[in-house]
């Protein structure tokens, strides 16, 4: 599903369609290791740069694509690795190849990837309420009111378009965040873009808690927000 401001579209394998004159693109892509792994690498470009470059014999065209892609994808075929309720019927090779559809430099530009375990019953039966859409929305508009702020003489718009000067102009880091952040790079050995995506995570974090300083607890946050390239593409 794709919805997307624009007119003229393209296909993608039949499979993804998208407006090459849109902006502000939110894709979702359920099942994402089915999706042809040639397609999905063309979603390297406007995932790191914002535009999308169609190449032909007689040349080439530039065109805007602001992306936000939400995908979701089972640990193997058969769903079940790792569940402590069901045995995993897939082989090695078979969780390989499931896998592999998805290369490492396209996990490396997702922000956010986290693993999502069975929920217990308990957890379903539970009368707790938890934190409502309205409460959500509130907090979400308060953290785009001190970006507003912060970008108001500058191109960029939000945290998540940060170039890597003004990444190291608004990410101060209290001096455990920094030790902690030095520590998750060396053991989870990642990438400068990893490095760089932390910092932007825990910036928007720190704006949901009112914090002009990044601290190890918005650190240690986003870090936990980049456990799949640990886990299956380590």
């Amino acid at each position: 599903m794709a919805v997307y401001e624009g007119h003229s579209s393209i296909s993608f394998c039949g499979i993804i369609t998208y407006s090459v004159s849109a902006y502000n693109i939110l894709l979702f892509l359920d099942e994402l290791p089915e999706f042809n792994r040639r397609t999905l690498e063309v979603l390297r470009q406007p995932l790191e740069g914002g535009e999308v470059t169609i190449s032909r014999a007689i040349g080439s065209v530039t065109f805007p694509a602001n992306v936000m892609l939400i995908s979701a994808m089972n640990p193997c075929p058969c769903g079940y690795l790792s569940d402590p309720r069901r045995k995993c019927s897939c082989n090695p090779m078979q969780i390989e190849r499931y896998l592999s559809k998805i290369s490492g430099p396209l996990l490396d530009r997702i922000d956010i990837h986290i693993e999502v375990p069975p929920v217990p019953f308990r957890e379903l039966s539970n009368q707790t309420a938890g934190t409502n859409s309205a409460t959500m929305r509130e907090q979400v508009l308060d953290a785009r009111e001190i970006q507003a702020r912060r970008f108001a003489n500058e191109s960029t718009s939000h945290n998540g378009r940060m170039t890597p000067r003004q990444l190291r102009k608004h990410s101060q880091l209290a001096a455990d965040a920094e030790g902690l952040l030095k520590s998750a790079m060396e053991e989870m050995g990642l990438s400068a873009r990893a490095h760089d995506k932390i910092l932007r995570i825990s910036r928007t974090i720190a704006d949901l808690d009112h914090s002009d300083q990044i601290t190890a607890a918005h650190i240690s946050e986003a870090i936990n927000y980049r456990t799949l390239d640990r886990q299956f593409w380590s």
